[in-house]
């Protein structure tokens, strides 16, 4: 059986070239340094530009990940799609390489759809795969998607898939949401989508947070999340807070990209695939200035001057 996935996990920036392919290379060394920092790895998420790659593209980058010993149980590969097809594909190559999970978003292009057709949706995914070795992790996104997971859905899916269906991320931005799924359905493996109520989340028996900012924050999160019932955790909350806030004050993919792209001292990782948009230069300035100011440096890595 497939451990449970917990703790922090990055849905992980994707660098790319000059012509708007992955850069397997520079991803492989962010992922590296991510683990490093104790953060799982949700790599082809929102924040990873996941939905303007490819399926043959995240299959490839998976296989290269692994190949270079990225371990897959650290992983939960984005492998929801609009096509039934692609979503089994990509699902059931994750599942055959060992990942810890599959965080899948619902069908999104047709918005008036109910819970009958996201309940077929998922058991066509669970049987195309017919690996039971897959864990799926609902992907519920309404702001972007605006279509999401009910938690009547949940429930019927839970008593039909109890294996295969581990977990959520709830990306709501609705507290009352995500702590009426902890309170619905104690144990479960319950992810909330930022770190602003991650202790929160904890204390209601959460599994953990997938969060942008863990792209440049991973450490301190992964340490919120793990010791988030002993002294000073109050504090951690609070600090990663400010950091968040400050963050998403700005267009949240362009600025991580411009944070991890001033700390490694390579402005390749600015890039971002069409049609999402570099910050211009007054933004860095004042992004990389308010972070100067916040005494804030990525961990591990060398700071920039």
């Amino acid at each position: 059986m497939q451990p449970r996935m917990e703790g922090a996990l990055a849905p992980v920036l994707t660098p790319v070239t000059t012509d708007y392919r992955p850069d397997a290379g520079r991803l492989l060394e962010h992922c590296r340094w991510l683990l490093s920092q104790d953060c799982g790895l949700a790599v082809f998420g929102t924040n990873s530009e996941g939905t303007s790659l490819g399926v043959e593209e995240k299959i490839e980058l998976l296989d290269y990940l692994i190949e270079h010993e990225i371990p897959p149980q650290r992983m939960m590969p984005g492998s929801g799609f609009p096509a039934l097809r692609d979503t089994i594909r990509l699902s059931r190559h994750a599942a055959k390489l060992g990942c810890g999970g599959v965080l899948m978003l619902p069908p999104y292009y047709y918005k008036d759809v109910g819970d009958d057709g996201l309940f077929r949706y998922v058991s066509e995914v669970i049987e195309g795969v017919g690996d039971e070795r897959l864990r799926i992790y609902l992907y519920h996104i309404p702001p972007i998607s605006q279509v999401g997971y009910s938690l009547d859905l949940i429930e019927r899916l839970l008593a039909a898939y109890p294996e295969a269906v581990a977990g959520i991320k709830d990306s709501s931005g609705d507290w009352e949401n995500t702590r009426a799924m902890l309170e619905r359905f104690p144990g479960w493996g319950i992810f909330s989508g930022n770190e602003l109520r991650a202790k929160d989340t904890m204390e209601l028996g959460g599994a953990g947070v997938i969060s942008a900012t863990c792209n440049i924050n991973p450490g301190r999160i992964a340490t919120l999340c793990r010791k988030w019932n002993e002294a000073g955790s109050d504090a951690r909350q609070e600090e990663a807070n400010a950091l968040r806030k400050l963050v998403q004050s700005y267009p949240m993919i362009p600025a991580l990209k411009t944070i991890v792209a001033h700390f490694r001292d390579d402005p390749e990782w600015r890039r971002l695939i069409p049609p999402l948009m570099e910050l211009d230069s007054d933004q860095r300035d004042s992004l990389i200035g308010r972070l100067r100011d916040l005494g804030f440096a990525m961990e591990g890595l060398p700071v920039a001057s």
